[in-house]
């Protein structure tokens, strides 16, 4: 029998993880008119821009611009992403920002060489490091976050215990510093996850650390994200990473078709319907979703924003049966 948690939370991602791999510039204030909207929807946490190398991700050159711009609303954190202690120093510069810090590394070396220029080895001192300046500023470390944590596209299949022995570096190098990682993110970086390799990978980091909360960050390559989402579901996972309208895509995936995160509103709309509660305001993520399409200027392969939320055909059903 399946345990269903009764309710779910979600991490908004799309502004940062969609705005990095749009080809064209996009305005400043058409970002954070995206931020403005979400931070309606019932959202908690948004992440809102990534400082890393304007050169490799030239879409958040004006990161600090952004975050200096949007408005901010009681109960919302409001975060950005940073990949080394430059990034971090960027972030720590700016004002009225929720500073989360966490820890990462790969299962993938190769990728890893990719997406942040170093090997192991070095990840571990960047990563003591990090450490050591979270402390510094009174950043509390509580995430752990393993990417191409089911697959890479470099590497190919990553068995399940590959993802345990190198989560044990990163968990036991936080133990050695004295952090209590409360949270280990799985990231699904580059879509190679399907639901039966969703429940290995999960099982087997659950089987290991059964005091910790499992966060899933996952993309919707090859349109198995809402399948992977329910996967989850069944196995109790109750927090998740998604994008609205489904923006975004890693830059350093190695595959032009790297989708970005899982929908926001179709994973809302999902769980709605399955009697888990989520805190969103669909109908006003539908037209933020709405939105992000108009400022990218092209088609999301969101699903929900299209055929919209049936509490308005709901609404619609039972006038008609006031009326008849």
């Amino acid at each position: 029998m399946s345990d269903l948690p009764a309710r779910i939370d979600i991490q908004e991602e799309g502004p940062r993880e969609g705005f990095q791999i749009e080809p064209g510039p996009i305005a400043t204030d058409r970002k954070i008119a995206l931020i403005d909207a979400l931070t309606e929807t019932g959202l908690k946490k948004i992440q809102v821009a990534s400082f890393v190398n304007p050169k490799r991700v030239p879409g958040w050159a004006d990161a600090g611009e952004v975050v200096a711009g949007f408005k901010r609303k009681p109960g919302v954190a409001h975060h950005v992403l940073w990949l080394n202690e430059k990034g971090l120093e960027r972030a720590l510069a700016c004002q009225d920002i929720d500073m989360f810090g966490s820890i990462s590394t790969t299962t993938s070396e190769t990728f890893m060489g990719m997406n942040t220029n170093r090997g192991f080895a070095e990840n571990v001192v960047v990563q003591r490091n990090q450490i050591a300046t979270y402390k510094q500023h009174g950043v509390p470390v509580t995430r752990a976050s393993i990417m191409t944590a089911f697959g890479c596209n470099f590497e190919g299949d990553i068995a399940p215990a590959r993802v345990v022995e190198r989560l044990e570096e990163l968990i036991g190098l936080a133990e050695d510093e004295a952090v209590d990682i409360k949270i280990i993110s799985l990231a699904d970086t580059v879509g190679w996850a399907t639901p039966r390799s969703v429940k290995q990978v999960v099982g087997a980091v659950r089987d290991r650390w059964p005091d910790k909360r499992i966060c899933l960050h996952l993309h919707d390559t090859r349109g198995c994200g809402i399948a992977n989402v329910y996967a989850g579901l069944e196995l109790g996972v109750d927090l998740y990473d998604a994008s609205v309208a489904g923006l975004g895509g890693c830059p350093f995936a190695g595959h032009k078709g790297a989708a970005g995160n899982v929908c926001t509103e179709d994973m809302v709309f999902m769980c709605e319907e399955m009697g888990i509660e989520t805190g969103i305001d669909l109908e006003a993520l539908i037209e933020a979703a709405r939105l992000a399409e108009d400022i990218v200027g092209h088609d999301l392969p969101g699903k929900v924003m299209r055929g919209g939320a049936l509490s308005a055909l709901r609404r619609e059903a039972k006038a008609r049966a006031r009326r008849a």
